[in-house]
């Protein structure tokens, strides 16, 4: 049995930040703290002082976690970035929301002396001294997991232990965060003594003043009547300083969710395992109704983790096209009308929503990479709503004369009847690439629709139920959003904003089959209906070619499917480097990853070759690829007693600690 936490963690904004340029702006980004060790880092918002992310996390933490920080800084190209201020969210605090915390923070300031973190293992005991005197003997044996503090990436820590008046001190260990002292100091204790005893550890600098590392306080009257104790004891900041009132270093809108699960051994799922997968694989005509159960009891709240965790489960079981199978059928069987067909949150559309997700992330790169790239390249300004249309923003068409309002709106249609040609021609173009699994499971979803509603009144049902899912909950998302979908690194400005969300619109207007009611809802998008219509039928030729997907094809393509698996999560991360002595301290070495239920890949850029045998690409070498089977028996018996395991997340690929220097990765 085991225990694990994760966070779910959305940043959201900013508002009201000091302005740190000479400009009278700032360029904020955010990072995210476990227990003082980084892990997530936004990207940056440049000249604001009311920044945007709307950034989300899914992050995997040991069960002991005491805090998550989060860190609000400014971007300098030339000097060390700013530290604007920061919330700090204890583990108590989260676990007393079980809906989850949301809301606005007041940053608060960063007190050097309060970034502390790590343990220290000390003995303590009372026994005789001479002339019947009583001697507190204090032990100081190690410490673990200390904040690094100097540009090594490192610190040079001692113990100072006060008591009484008097002070003693440790040797000090060089360039450690592990020290090891093994050395015992003794205080004379006097009858009634009330005093504390303060065991503080320090960062030794040469030229500058020593820096706090974290103390331990200890009530000697609880110590006489226990007579000993030791153990590992965590190190806790100096909280005497008085702080800056909150509320004028501006707040932080966050969204995070705690969630504390028990994993029990695999055995003990099993008989559930094998309920679920009988019960696919004799769908409808089975007598169980446990995936009907499991739906009708699952809030609206959990219902898209519910469908996650069960597409993951049947992936693993090869079942996940048999599973939608099944779901599309429920739905199907409670629908009386076909223009409400899988527009409801229900498990169904979820399941779909998250398979897409999954096993089609790299083709929608494919497809929408390069018409997303170049909407941010031209930084057009787009509008074609009357009543948003502003002239100054346009410039001049000629040498005096500024545009007029209807030749704004004239090539404002022209840039979009352009984007959108481009992406549904690279749609129709795109029916090879599109992985086998997703289109067998897009013909089964077309089958059972057409068999559920035959006649010629609703012929175009079908079309509509696979662009639901594909232009719906998938294409105009990520054209919305792209940074969420991995497709840009940042996002994107207010203007260019605009241009995705009235490309989204046109593709949700040719994924509606340009109903009359999609018309109807916003009149200004008429200029670009020839091109929404001849979209129509070019989408519809393409899903009769995506669903047109013999047995015997599938299984082909399964087959080359299976020699490059389908991932499970990509996208860019970054390696943390700690360099020698230096100007240049820690970096970060951005490589994109994909990790398959087979192996884990990374390399330079996303579309690179992948080769195998070595730990990172070479200057000449493409990708890297290590079976998965490589990797964690060497984690669990090569790298010794870890005390935290590493980090493997969304946005950071680190070491927690710097005792065992990483995870080996191949042989």
């Amino acid at each position: 049995m085991a225990k694990r936490s994760s966070l779910s963690i959305r940043i959201v904004e900013g508002k009201n930040l000091p302005a740190k340029d000479i400009t009278g702006s700032s360029d904020p980004y955010c990072i995210v703290k476990v227990d003082n060790e980084p892990i997530i880092r936004t990207a940056t918002v440049w000249k604001t002082l009311c920044p945007f992310w709307g950034e989300e996390y899914q992050v995997h933490l040991p069960p002991a976690f005491h805090a998550v920080a989060f860190y609000v800084m400014d971007e300098d190209a030339l000097s060390r970035d700013d530290v604007i201020g920061k919330v700090c969210l204890t583990r108590d605090t989260l676990a007393a929301h079980p809906k989850g915390f949301s809301g606005w923070a007041h940053l608060t300031e960063v007190d050097p002396d309060e970034e502390v973190q790590g343990e220290i293992h000390l003995r303590l005991e009372v026994v005789p001294g001479p002339r019947a005197r009583r001697l507190l003997r204090c032990s100081v044996l190690e410490a673990r997991d200390l904040a690094p503090k100097d540009r090594n990436g490192a610190s040079d820590p001692f113990v100072r232990v006060r008591y009484s008046g008097r002070t003693q001190e440790t040797s000090i260990v060089k360039k450690s965060r592990y020290p090891r002292w093994n050395e015992m100091f003794e205080f004379e204790l006097e009858e009634g003594a009330a005093e504390a005893l303060c065991v503080e550890a320090w960062d030794w600098d040469l030229v500058s003043r020593n820096d706090f590392l974290g103390k331990v306080v200890f009530n000697v009257q609880k110590l006489c009547a226990a007579q000993k104790e030791e153990g590992w004891f965590r190190l806790q900041p100096d909280q005497s300083k008085n702080r800056r009132g909150e509320g004028n270093l501006g707040s932080l809108q966050l969204e995070v969710r705690l969630r504390d699960e028990t994993v029990l051994p695999s055995g003990c799922y099993q008989p559930l395992v094998q309920l679920l997968c009988r019960e696919v694989k004799l769908g409808t005509q089975g007598p169980g109704q446990l995936i009907a159960l499991i739906e009708e009891t699952t809030s609206t709240e959990c219902r898209q983790d519910v469908a996650t965790n069960l597409l993951k489960l049947f992936l693993g079981q090869g079942l996940a096209k048999d599973f939608l199978d099944l779901l599309f059928q429920l739905e199907l069987g409670r629908t009386s009308e076909a223009n409400t067909l899988f527009r409801s949150n229900s498990l169904a559309s979820k399941s779909m929503e998250s398979f897409l997700k999954v096993a089609g992330m790299r083709y929608l790169h494919g497809v929408l990479g390069p018409i997303i790239d170049k909407v941010f390249e031209e930084k057009k300004y787009v509008e074609l709503d009357p009543s948003k249309v502003e002239v100054k923003d346009v410039g001049c068409s000629g040498l005096h004369r500024p545009q007029t309002e209807a030749e704004v709106l004239e090539q404002s249609a022209q840039t979009l009847r352009a984007h959108l040609a481009a992406l549904l021609s690279a749609l129709s173009r795109s029916v090879r690439a599109c992985p086998a699994v997703v289109r067998a499971t897009f013909r089964q979803l077309f089958r059972r629709v057409r068999e559920r509603f035959p006649s010629a009144q609703h012929e175009n049902v079908p079309f509509i139920a696979v662009t639901s899912f594909l232009c719906l909950r998938f294409v105009s998302p990520a054209i919305m959003a792209p940074k969420l979908f991995h497709l840009r690194e940042r996002h994107a400005d207010a203007r260019t904003s605009r241009t995705l969300l009235l490309l989204a619109k046109a593709v949700q207007n040719v994924g509606n089959m340009d109903t009359p009611a999609s018309r109807a809802k916003e009149a200004w998008m008429e200029p670009l209906q020839p091109t929404v219509r001849q979209g129509v039928a070019q989408l519809k030729d393409f899903i009769t070619k995506l669903v047109d997907i013999e047995e015997k094809e599938e299984l082909g393509l399964q087959r080359a499917l299976s020699l490059q698996a389908p991932p499970v999560k990509e996208g860019p991360l970054f390696i943390h480097r700690t360099k020698g002595k230096g100007p240049l301290m820690s970096s970060f070495k951005k490589l994109h990853f994909s990790l398959t239920t087979e192996a884990l890949s990374f390399a330079k850029t996303p579309n690179s070759k992948t080769s195998r045998g070595r730990r990172e690409p070479s200057r000449g070498q493409a990708s890297v690829t290590i079976c998965l089977h490589c990797i964690w028996p060497r984690s669990l018996t090569e790298l010794g007693p870890l005390r935290q395991p590493p980090l493997l997340q969304k946005g950071r690929l680190r070491p927690r600690t710097r005792k065992w220097g990483g995870p080996r990765l191949g042989p």
